[in-house]
């Protein structure tokens, strides 16, 4: 299957510059990143592409026992990358594709200059035992996912808004809302089942390429301890909080995310 259809991959920017590859999260596309690609595309030559059963991807490729963990999702960055052969990228994941860039970096660390790891979430699920909270209850997560699988129109209109934060702008929750309903609602129950009860705390130390760890001012998805996480357990990373608040720092502030975007992705190389 040729990739690039399979992933509905877009290549824009600058010809022979550094590399940024963004990856869109959950009940998303790569539309999501609208805002932040014509700054990033006057430096960089920029990738952007749909996870397989999001946006405009090949819907045929997918399947709930391929795509029921994040190592499927994982073989398709590394095949992505290698399809463009543009050398080492730097990969920018947001939320659950932060998680499938320390996955493929910790995997393939040749193919990657370096990570930029936004709003990320190795564990949603509080551990007790071990003091690690990931801003969710077990209990919270089965609610959420059975409202999910009862109603998931329902669901994505009340959850997209505290996703997003910032209830003073209601635009932004309503593009994700509209975003959330876009997506098969199958696909969706599978993805937020991989979104959700992953857990990749044991994965980060094994990441050895620069890594960027940004976050938001406050994150009702991934509060500041998840980050704090991620940077205390990937060694050498660099930990950045953003003035932004909410889970999407890509439409709620776009120019202070593309800021530390570029900033980091034009050493990491």
């Amino acid at each position: 299957m040729d990739v690039r259809r399979r992933n509905n991959v877009r290549v824009t920017g600058r010809a022979g510059a550094p590399v940024v590859v963004l990856a869109h999260g959950f009940g998303c596309d790569q539309n999501m990143w609208r805002l932040v690609v014509p700054a990033l595309e006057r430096d960089f030559t920029v990738v952007l592409f749909d996870h397989v059963g999001s946006g405009s991807s090949q819907m045929s490729a997918w399947s709930r026992e391929r795509y029921g963990s994040l190592d499927r999702y994982t073989d398709d960055v590394l095949e992505v990358c290698r399809e463009l052969a543009l050398g080492p990228v730097t990969f920018v994941g947001h939320s659950v594709s932060a998680m499938m860039g320390v996955l493929a970096a910790a995997r393939e660390p040749e193919a990657f200059a370096g990570l930029v790891l936004l709003a990320p979430s190795p564990c949603f699920v509080d551990d007790p035992a071990s003091g690690y909270r990931g801003g969710f209850s077990a209990a919270d997560i089965d609610e959420l996912l059975e409202s999910l699988d009862a109603n998931y129109l329902g669901w994505s209109g009340a959850m997209a808004p505290v996703i997003m934060g910032n209830p003073d702008r209601p635009e932004l929750g309503e593009e994700l809302t509209n975003s959330f309903c876009r997506t098969d609602p199958q696909i969706a129950r599978v993805f937020a089942r991989v979104t959700f009860l992953s857990d990749n705390r044991a994965d980060l130390a094994a990441v050895r390429v620069p890594t960027l760890v940004a976050q938001c001012s406050y994150d009702a998805i991934a509060p500041p301890e998840v980050g704090a996480f991620v940077h205390a357990h990937i060694p050498g990373s660099r930990l950045v909080t953003l003035n932004a608040t909410g889970h999407c720092p890509q439409l709620a502030a776009p120019e202070e995310t593309v800021a530390a975007i570029a900033a980091f992705a034009g050493v990491a190389r």
